[in-house]
């Protein structure tokens, strides 16, 4: 038969509560970080993906419509 030794069990006690202890530090210092770097990047002038390809549509279309007015000048220019 074993008996329970009083110490081991108090050192046992003890760092599981230190675990949970260093898990809630852990997780709260995620939490920071994320709340940092959300503030960070709003603080900067981003654009979401959905508005970037919105402007690059934009912009090949007025590109496309240029080459066209520029191939039509050059076409009456020829005249």
């Amino acid at each position: 038969m074993q008996t329970r030794n009083k110490m081991m069990d108090d050192i046992s006690q003890l760092m599981t509560n230190a675990m949970g202890v260093a898990q809630g530090a852990r997780e709260e210092a995620e939490t920071a970080m994320k709340s940092l770097v959300d503030r960070f990047l709003a603080d900067r002038d981003l654009v979401t993906r959905e508005e970037f390809d919105a402007v690059r549509a934009i912009a090949q279309k007025a590109r496309e419509e240029n080459d066209a007015l520029k191939a039509r000048i050059e076409a009456l220019e020829a005249k």
